[in-house]
């Protein structure tokens, strides 16, 4: 067995979806799910095991516990604990009361853990800090403005019909309503971009209602950035991603710089508009993290 050890809790849309691809890429050589609902957590196992067959991989898969997290070189945080969301705005905070004692619970569990993680629950920018301010965890990472990015540059490229690889630029702030689309900074074959950018950054907030209205939730998207990141993160490959981290005293998303593994913020140039529009998005992220349920105390023992 080679490659390193993958955890992913949560077998939901998105767990499941990523474990698929993870799994087809022989990313991971071990491969750990967890799940709250243990029956849900066997039964992909082996619907995973039916597709490792078919495809070859090499991956071991494993349904485990959250102990058994301990030994994975990165574990991939995608739980999502039942609610109703009636929220119209900021749709993605609408799970933060819900989702916070949840992922309260498991970072506790991983107190001191020195792997890295990657936190997929929204609202991601306040989970990715609720879970590294209990687990103690240095390498936390929150996923979200990397796939607002991806939407970004894709939607660019389509109005500038050309490949999405012509196209640089960064979306960062909140993963929510207060994204923020360096558009300044943005370029096509080294150029700044011209006209289709206000229409684009309308596609840009439109793009996820969407897919909502289509599927219910968004899973491959996510699950793609998440990929992205752990070959950074685990030092396969050089790149960027543009992850939430801290902030001053938030997290929010800006752009990573990863060379070995190695992470180094690398924000871009903002005009002055940019600068308040993240600075708002720092704001609002402030207030809204006063208003998480606090974290239970861990015991003594």
């Amino acid at each position: 067995m080679t490659g390193p050890v993958i955890g992913v809790v949560g077998a939901g849309a998105v767990g499941q979806i990523l474990a698929a691809v993870l799994l087809s890429l022989a990313l991971p050589g071990r491969l750990v799910l967890v799940s709250r609902r243990t029956e849900q957590a066997h039964g992909l196992v082996a619907d995973l095991e039916d597709m490792a067959l078919s495809v070859r991989s090499r991956t071991r898969i494993e349904a485990g516990h959250v102990a058994d997290l301990r030994e994975c070189d990165a574990v991939v945080v995608a739980l999502r604990t039942d609610f109703t969301n009636s929220a119209v705005q900021d749709i993605r905070r609408g799970g933060a009361t819900a989702n916070a004692p949840a992922l309260g619970a498991l970072a506790r569990e991983l107190h001191g853990y020195e792997g890295i993680v990657l936190v997929v629950t929204n609202p991601v920018d306040l989970m990715a800090r609720r879970f590294a301010e209990v687990s103690g965890c240095s390498r936390v990472y929150g996923i979200g403005s990397n796939l607002d990015s991806a939407r970004y540059r894709l939607l660019l490229a389509r109005c500038a019909r050309v490949s999405p690889d012509r196209v640089s630029g960064h979306v960062i702030g909140e993963h929510g309503d207060r994204a923020v689309p360096c558009l300044s900074s943005t370029t096509v074959d080294g150029l700044p971009i011209e006209g289709p950018a206000r229409a684009v950054v309308e596609g840009l907030q439109e793009r996820p209602a969407l897919i909502r209205a289509g599927i219910g939730r968004t899973r491959c998207g996510p699950a793609g950035a998440v990929i992205s990141t752990l070959r950074k993160a685990l030092g396969l490959v050089d790149g960027v991603e543009e992850l939430s981290v801290p902030y001053g005293d938030v997290w929010l998303g800006i752009p990573i710089v990863f060379t070995g593994g190695v992470p180094v913020p690398c924000c871009p140039p903002l005009t002055r508009y940019e600068r308040l529009s993240l600075d708002s998005a720092a704001s609002s992220l402030r207030d809204a993290y006063t208003h998480l349920p606090a974290p239970a105390e861990r015991n003594p023992a």
